[in-house]
């Protein structure tokens, strides 16, 4: 995409400009009949309008941990087309300072249930060769400390999750790949048998025990399934992983990324999360049900 003036936050938009965005839309030849806004997402605004979905970004807003790229997203979708792995990439630009994309929409449901074929899924996207842009991933312990001493410098009850700390470093993953950054349920669409990943923003040439953990979050996966993962289903997630060594290595990191995790609910909780702080109290007990000896 070119450059795009300055960002506006969406909350500020009102429906004179909906309408003359959806008009832009026709006028590039874009079918945007009777737009439905769709939920589950925790930004940007999103509407279904057959056979589209079209995203329009708000970067006003600053996320520590998830970053909202439109640019990436583009790129994402072009790099993985043909793979199955992503939506089609219909049309992309910039309308009065907003970014936005459209892509077909996937007739299906997000991921509920058998983690086994998200552990696949995630298995052949990180064997994909990255493309050119990517940021860096946190990689190691010591870069995953670095990013919760940032996050939790913009919190302020932040005494008992210091304390939690874990104390036993990992080094970098010397094989980098590329990597989703955000593969909860909901950016999990099933549909005619397989998966597909949406919600692109944030990919990274990363550490892939990164994905795997954010999947397996319980925090993840009570703010966009319900529920967090049963010890069966996060077995089985892992038992179906295609790269053992991957997953020796999430073992060693996921008190780190559980510790990451809470103080990233934390911040979401004190800019106003509904149930944010629950999700933190799931990610405390993840990471207290550790045993040290794993490390």
């Amino acid at each position: 995409m070119g450059l795009c003036q300055r960002e506006r936050t969406l909350s500020a938009l009102n429906s004179d400009f909906h309408a003359r965005f959806f008009a832009h839309l026709v006028g590039l030849g874009l079918k945007a009949q009777a737009p439905r806004i769709l939920t589950g997402g925790r930004s940007n605004y999103v509407w279904r309008m057959d056979p589209l979905v079209v995203k329009l970004y708000d970067q006003s807003s600053f996320n520590p941990l998830f970053a909202n790229d439109p640019a990436c997203e583009v790129a994402a979708l072009r790099a993985l087309s043909g793979t199955g792995m992503v939506p089609h990439l219909v049309r992309s630009g910039c309308f009065e300072g907003h970014h936005w994309l459209a892509y077909s929409h996937l007739k299906g449901t997000s991921w509920q249930h058998d983690p086994a074929p998200v552990a696949r899924l995630l298995g052949r996207l990180h064997d994909q060769p990255a493309f050119e842009g990517l940021p860096k991933g946190v990689n190691g312990s010591a870069m995953i400390d670095v990013q919760v001493q940032a996050i939790l410098t913009g919190c302020s009850d932040v005494d008992a999750l210091r304390s939690l700390r874990p104390d036993h470093p990992v080094p970098p993953a010397a094989r980098q790949t590329l990597i989703h950054g955000d593969p909860v349920p909901g950016n999990l669409v099933a549909h005619d048998g397989t998966l597909t990943l949406i919600d692109w923003q944030c990919p990274k040439l990363g550490d892939p025990a990164e994905d795997l953990a954010l999947f397996l979050s319980p925090a993840m996966q009570l703010l966009y399934r319900g529920a967090p993962l049963s010890a069966d289903e996060a077995e089985a997630f892992l038992s179906a992983y295609p790269d053992p060594q991957v997953t020796a290595r999430l073992r060693l990191l996921l008190p780190w990324f559980h510790w990451r995790m809470a103080a990233y609910c934390l911040w979401k909780a004190e800019q106003g999360g509904a149930k944010d702080r629950e999700a933190m109290e799931l990610e405390i007990a993840a990471l207290q049900s550790i045993s040290p000896s794993m490390a």
